[in-house]
């Protein structure tokens, strides 16, 4: 287990999580918001294709958070890529 950051708090994670694994298991179901009805977005495909899933690691933004794997120190930050968040 290492520790990685999701929006200023201290989470725990294990090995070959993905980032969206890491926002889940912290009970986070969503955590953006769809542009015109701002409806809530999150993890939907689980494979890349939706980008649904997009958050900030580490400052670069659009990462595929069921794509990307979490990482000890991480910075992860959500409402902060494209479509954006209420």
């Amino acid at each position: 287990m290492f520790r990685v950051t999701v929006d200023g708090a201290s989470r725990p994670a294990y090995p070959g999580q993905t980032v969206a694994a890491v926002l889940l298991t912290a009970g986070r179901v969503s955590w953006r918001t769809t542009r015109g009805a701002g409806r809530p977005r999150g993890l939907f495909c689980g494979i890349g294709v939706c980008h649904d899933c997009l958050v900030t690691v580490n400052g670069l933004a659009d990462v595929r958070a069921c794509q990307r794997e979490a990482r000890p120190g991480d910075d992860i930050r959500t409402g902060e890529g494209a479509g954006g968040t209420a």
